[in-house]
């Protein structure tokens, strides 16, 4: 449902009023479950991997559409006031989240409290993107990657918290990147199909 026209712009949930209860729970085992039996070289290659697939939806789209944004259906572990994003504006939503947990990493794995609160509200996309993005955006991929990179032991015992998944590691939060995207990503594919 192409829905560009703000004068059309669908109520949705506030940023930040998060997922259901049972998303919350299922997502959170399972991050911190196959985080765990997951290594940290595979780790990274499922995040390359999705950063490749994001490319390709990007690539494949025409460059007019990318900035059109799209009302689509509320994918589990997805907010409600997400819905209705671009193609841009779900990549600006990545390349925040990528950075901000490649500061957490880093900040972890040197010992340091985490200077952020993490916060869902808080890494909404800009409304008035353009393709800039997509350099930005490779930019805060290249950056976690060379720091997930350089660190031989994600198992951290400094912790910080996810506003929905409590206390997480370095490992953790590297781990969560790659589920984060796929989600987007399967975002993405919605928004193309609404083109």
């Amino acid at each position: 449902m192409n829905q560009n026209n703000t004068s059309s712009v669908p109520k949705l949930g506030a940023p930040g009023a998060g997922i259901p209860a049972i998303e919350r729970f299922v997502a959170k085992r399972m991050i911190f479950w196959k985080a765990r039996r997951t290594s940290r070289e595979a780790a990274l290659n499922l995040f390359l991997m999705e950063r490749g697939l994001i490319l390709q939806l990007l690539e494949s789209t025409k460059p007019d559409l990318l900035a059109t944004r799209v009302l689509i259906k509320r994918l589990a572990g997805l907010e409600d006031s997400s819905r209705y994003w671009s193609l841009l504006m779900t990549l600006d939503h990545l390349r925040i989240v990528n950075k901000q947990i490649t500061e957490v990493i880093e900040s972890l794995c040197a010992g340091r409290p985490v200077p952020l609160v993490a916060s869902t509200a808080a890494v909404k996309p800009s409304e008035q993107v353009d393709a800039t993005v997509i350099q930005a955006f490779e930019k805060a991929c290249g950056d976690f990657e060379n720091v997930v990179s350089t660190h031989d032991n994600l198992r951290t015992n400094l912790k910080f918290a996810h506003p929905w998944f409590g206390p997480m590691d370095a490992g953790e939060w590297q781990f969560m990147v790659a589920f984060h995207m796929a989600l987007h990503r399967k975002q993405m594919e919605l928004i193309i199909r609404g083109l």
